[in-house]
């Protein structure tokens, strides 16, 4: 691995956190994430399920935790299933985890090889009344595979049609919300990793660079400080590419005049940071550039006090359409006429601004948790306001990651450079 061993402690605490959510006398089981066909004989790089690594840090394939809190025995309690090391296998991919290792970074004293699991779960499943699983709950994407969690679900209901069969997801949802110190820590390293990505591409991007060249100083600089790398596929968009959200081909020539979006962010330890800065390619902000550069940096400042304890993403997406709104006017895309006729439904500055302004932060860049969840301390989230004018050729959208504290909250990326005097002066050096 990458980064330094994670104190097992914080493993730890969210099984107990989670065995304590449990109805009595239940099972919960957790699969490791399957490795996915590249091509031929290719798996693609493995990243392991988000909620196995949150409760075990193993992030080896092939992997189960049970957790039966109640069971009389207690090396029936907590159990981790891994593969059985292979020499053969070794040669090809390199050392696998033996007991002792799982163990060590777990804090699960109870492993067994993989090929017990089904005779143990069954003894422990039939001396249960619930088991808990999980499955893929975010409300706007859906994959037309089915995990391995999903497929042994199925299995489950079969084999034990008279179990009350639970939802473990929403559990787990309420406490990664939340996040530990060692979590924090592991975030915080994400977002130093990123912010010397960003410094990096300010000293070197200049007109006629390709964007997947600006890429690449990302991905040497996250590599160079240990991030495992993106957390996401960077989006490197310049010119008029910055009106298309989720643009990630990065292969056009950056032009001198242009503005350059970049969306970006260094995982560390499983834990991503997420970014966005705008840029002007050549050095320098053209003044209806700065004007509307002002315009989203006045928005993101108003928004990100808004992210405090006790509201929630919908009502703060709610205010800062109202803050739009006036900025949309100083820009002289509509009027306060055309405001008093616009539709309910579809007001004109969702023209200009086609996304939520925040996102939960973890484990995913788009962590778990809804627009409707009520913000507590511990929470991190990002602050991300963006206006859009493909007339003109031009997206700009700045992000920063905060988190919400007892009295207010904290901006993780207070000393990443957004003012746009000092990314002028930082791209002349």
């Amino acid at each position: 691995m990458r980064y330094s061993r994670i104190p097992r402690d914080l493993f730890i605490r969210n099984r107990r956190k989670l065995a304590g959510r449990l109805e009595k006398n239940s099972v919960a089981i957790v699969h490791s994430n399957d490795q996915m066909l590249r091509n031929g004989d290719q798996f693609f790089p493995y990243r392991q399920n988000s909620d196995l690594f949150y409760l075990t840090g193993i992030e080896q394939e092939m992997t189960i935790l049970l957790l039966c809190p109640d069971h009389p025995s207690e090396d029936r309690q907590v159990m981790l299933f891994i593969r059985e090391p292979d020499p053969k296998l070794e040669s090809w991919e390199g050392k696998k985890l033996d007991k002792k290792k799982a163990e060590e970074i777990s804090g699960i004293a109870n492993i067994h090889w993989l090929e017990k699991f089904g005779s143990i779960a069954r003894e422990v499943i039939l001396e249960s009344e619930n088991i808990y699983c999980t499955s893929h709950e975010l409300v706007k994407f859906r994959p037309d595979y089915l995990s391995r969690d999903e497929r042994y679900l199925a299995e489950l209901k079969k084999e034990f049609p008279l179990h009350g069969m639970k939802r473990l997801s929403p559990i787990l949802t309420e406490l990664r919300l939340q996040k530990e110190p060692e979590e924090l820590a592991l975030i915080m390293k994400a977002v130093e990793i990123t912010k010397g990505g960003f410094d990096r591409i300010l000293s070197t991007v200049k007109p006629g660079q390709k964007e997947y060249e600006v890429e690449a100083e990302l991905t040497c600089e996250f590599t160079r400080q240990g991030a495992a790398g993106h957390a996401y596929a960077p989006i490197i968009a310049s010119g008029a590419n910055a009106c298309i959200l989720h643009y990630i081909n990065n292969d056009q020539v950056c032009q001198d005049g242009e503005l350059l979006l970049s969306d970006f962010g260094a995982e560390y330890a499983n834990y991503a940071a997420d970014c966005t800065r705008t840029i002007p390619v050549n050095g320098r902000f053209s003044d209806r550039q700065k004007d509307i550069y002002d315009a989203c940096h006045r928005v993101f400042k108003k928004a990100k006090a808004l992210i405090i304890p006790g509201t929630t993403i919908d009502k703060i997406n709610e205010e800062v359409g109202k803050i739009w709104e006036e900025e949309h006017v100083r820009l002289g895309l509509y009027s306060t006429r055309d405001i008093q006729k616009q539709s309910k439904e579809q007001p004109l500055y969702m023209r200009y601004c086609l996304h939520g302004v925040s996102h939960f932060l973890g484990l995913d860049v788009h962590d778990v948790g809804s627009k409707q969840e009520i913000l507590k301390p511990g929470m991190v989230l990002t602050c991300e306001p963006g206006i859009y004018i493909p007339a003109e050729k031009t997206g700009i959208r700045l992000e920063n990651d905060i988190l919400v504290t007892e009295h207010g909250n904290l901006d993780l990326m207070e000393d990443v450079a957004i003012d746009y005097e000092e990314i002028e002066e930082l791209m002349q050096r």
